[in-house]
């Protein structure tokens, strides 16, 4: 699927256990901004609040041929959407310890946008480390091979 906007850090920092797709509640200018590829997800995350599910620190800039938009906040809590049992299973699941919620990435499916969402698990310092020196010899190895 073609992402709109992908969370490359959350993959990084985050051993993904789940993955969920929900919708996302946008104004008519927030929809246009965001088929227009001005969204980032860099910093956000989801959290419940009164059991309904938010994503927070999505940034959403503002659509320009849209107008000027008083006290627009590009960064305001966006409410998901999910089915009730989905979002009792996860609620459930962020009851324990070290779990959390982050966005992996924004597309588009008919004519709805949908984020993906991911239970998941942060990574320790050294398991990054390991994933940057695994790298670093695959591509060693790779130019090796390249070169006649």
């Amino acid at each position: 699927m073609p992402y709109l906007a992908k969370n490359e850090r959350a993959l990084y920092d985050y051993h993904i256990l789940e993955r969920l797709e929900a919708g996302i509640v946008l104004s008519g200018s927030e929809v246009k901004a965001v088929k227009a590829g001005t969204v980032t997800l860099k910093g956000s995350f989801a959290h419940i609040r009164n059991g309904e599910l938010f994503l927070d620190h999505m940034h959403i800039s503002p659509y320009p041929p849209a107008g000027h938009v008083a006290e627009y906040d590009p960064r305001h809590p966006r409410k998901l959407l999910l089915k009730k049992r989905e979002l009792r299973r996860l609620i459930g699941k962020l009851n324990e310890k070290g779990l959390t919620v982050v966005p992996l990435g924004v597309y588009t499916k008919a004519t709805r946008i949908k984020v993906e969402i991911g239970m998941a698990r942060g990574k320790r310092t050294y398991e990054k480390r390991e994933i940057i020196k695994k790298r670093s010899i695959e591509r060693s190895i790779h130019e090796a091979l390249k070169r006649p």
